[in-house]
């Protein structure tokens, strides 16, 4: 860390410690050159990538137009804004754990598809025909009958 004042390259660390609710270090520091003390934060860099879309456009995540989404597959459906906003938590968590600077579009798609289709299969239908753009009802009885399927397979298999 570079001296505020002097501008020397070595400074050393007097005293850490945490802040807060832990999510940030505080940082006591003395410049080696002239003596000087200040202090530093350090949090973690918690940004999410960029979304590269089916066309190749770059643009930067949208936590807003993302959620949108979300509410309307989730509209009218039997989930708490708790639930909605854990569900909400688990995609960005997702993302976040990718360590990726950008993603593309369709794999935030199947993110999404998949934590929604965990608690709320009728949601889940909802986002998938808007995001994979079913043209006709037989694209929605295919949808379904795999999600019948699934849900056949688990049961037996949980006996």
């Amino acid at each position: 860390m570079h001296c505020p004042f002097c501008q020397a390259q070595d400074t050393k660390v007097i005293d850490s410690r945490l802040v807060g609710d832990g999510s940030q270090i505080r940082r006591r520091r003395e410049c080696e050159l002239c003596q000087a003390r200040f202090t530093t934060f350090e949090t973690a860099d918690l940004a999410l990538p960029r979304i590269i879309k089916s066309d190749g456009e770059r643009q930067p995540f949208n936590g807003t137009k993302l959620k949108a989404g979300m509410l309307r597959a989730l509209e009218k459906r039997p989930l708490s804004s708790e639930e909605v906003d854990a569900v909400f938590g688990n995609v960005l968590t997702q993302i976040r754990q990718l360590g990726e600077r950008e993603i593309p579009s369709r794999m935030l798609g199947e993110i999404v598809m998949k934590s929604l289709k965990s608690v709320d299969q009728v949601a889940y239908v909802r986002f998938a025909s808007v995001y994979r753009d079913f043209q006709d009802i037989e694209e929605f009885a295919q949808e379904i009958s795999t999600l019948s399927k699934e849900k056949k397979r688990s049961k037996t298999s949980k006996k």
